[in-house]
């Protein structure tokens, strides 16, 4: 049992340090995920999805803090109980998403490694069992340092986190683990091997029959009872294939697909806003100065965002903006930069420079 004891304890202190510190590498990537798990058709706690990023910030450095008090012994029955309270929270969430097939990423480990949701699940599970151990055999840990050492060591983790969050915030994560880090080539990102297993869907086509909706199969649909009418179509995932890095970007104005044009552009410059309305005004204010600057420097400049069109115009009239927005998926958007706004630099398809608004001075042109 002692041996155990300490083996989970290496195991379980190692990571949570390792998530905390990915995830706290990317705090607002973290709590995109929280919300995604805050929403309506997960667990219906819409009143926290404007607390977020405090929640996340809250759990990573959490997790941090725990794995180190682990590791040197610090008031162990505190630690062990946060742990497994902690782990049981976890478990219970990631079993739900898997069953239930609600959040496809837990976003344990952040952008730095996806899992599945049974994944996530089992892993959980095996951290359930590590803790348990300790649960169990506390009176084998032993703190490594004086209480007033061990309690400074932990206070020096924690400060430490906390400066580590303040800094990513107010400008990038440390080590970019998203598909749109710099150096990615976008077009050759989105390209689909040749040969590569392409996704398999059943699909099922809902119609409404004499006032109530029924289910019908790619098959059926032939043999339609009359009078059906057709109310929408849903398609299950039954085999995973090949998913390209970059798969859902689009640059798009007024209808019209701009994607390939700008791709092959030398010099483009974009100003990522995925809402307008939720982005700081701080650095709005900055975007028409730095764009006129830009564009005299040889870049075609264009702002990205998926707001509504009345949003825009209401948005470019306030500011005087010059430059046009085009649209691009939500999701995609927070996915290739974290800050709102934030500046992107492309070179034929390539990007080569990636900026928080605080740091827009800082863009090389």
């Amino acid at each position: 049992m002692k041996y155990l004891v300490h083996v989970s304890r290496i195991i379980v202190g190692v990571l949570f340090i390792i998530s905390g510190l990915i995830k706290l590498n990317d705090p607002t990537g973290f709590s995109f995920k929280l919300e995604e798990y805050f929403s309506e058709g997960v667990l219906n706690m819409p009143f926290l999805v404007p607390y977020a990023l405090a929640i996340a910030l809250f759990v990573v450095i959490f997790e941090v803090v725990l794995g180190v008090a682990l590791l040197i012994g610090f008031k162990p029955k505190w630690t062990i109980w946060s742990l497994l309270l902690m782990i049981v929270f976890f478990t219970f969430l990631t079993f739900y998403s898997a069953y239930f097939n609600k959040v496809t990423d837990c976003g344990c480990f952040g952008d730095a490694l996806k899992l599945t949701p049974w994944e996530s699940f089992y892993k959980d599970l095996a951290l359930l069992v590590f803790i348990l151990i300790l649960f169990f055999g506390q009176k084998y840990i032993q703190p490594l340092f004086k209480p007033m050492v061990g309690a400074l060591t932990v206070f020096v983790s924690y400060s430490l986190c906390l400066f580590m969050g303040y800094w990513v915030l107010n400008h990038l994560p440390l080590k970019d683990f998203r598909a749109y880090k710099i150096g990615t080539n976008i077009q050759k990102d989105m390209e689909f091997p040749e040969g590569a297993a392409r996704s398999v869907y059943e699909m099922n086509f809902v119609y409404k029959v004499n006032g109530k909706e029924q289910n019908f199969g790619e098959k059926d649909l032939m043999s339609l009872p009359a009078g059906a009418e057709f109310v929408r179509r849903d398609d299950k995932l039954i085999t995973q294939g090949y998913v390209p890095p970059i798969h859902d970007f689009t640059i798009e104005l007024d209808g019209q697909d701009f994607t390939e044009q700008m791709l092959n552009e030398p010099k483009v410059i974009m100003l990522v806003s995925y809402d307008l309305n939720k982005a700081k005004a701080d650095g709005l204010v900055k975007l028409e100065t730095f764009s006129k600057k830009a564009q005299a420097k040889g870049y075609k400049v264009i702002g990205m965002t998926a707001s509504p069109i009345e949003d825009i115009a209401k948005f470019r009239k306030e500011n005087n903006i010059s430059f046009d927005y085009y649209f691009c998926d939500a999701t995609t958007l927070k996915t290739i930069e974290r800050a709102n706004p934030s500046i992107v630099v492309l070179h034929k398809g390539t990007i080569v420079d990636k900026k928080h608004w605080n740091d827009i001075d800082d863009v090389k042109l």
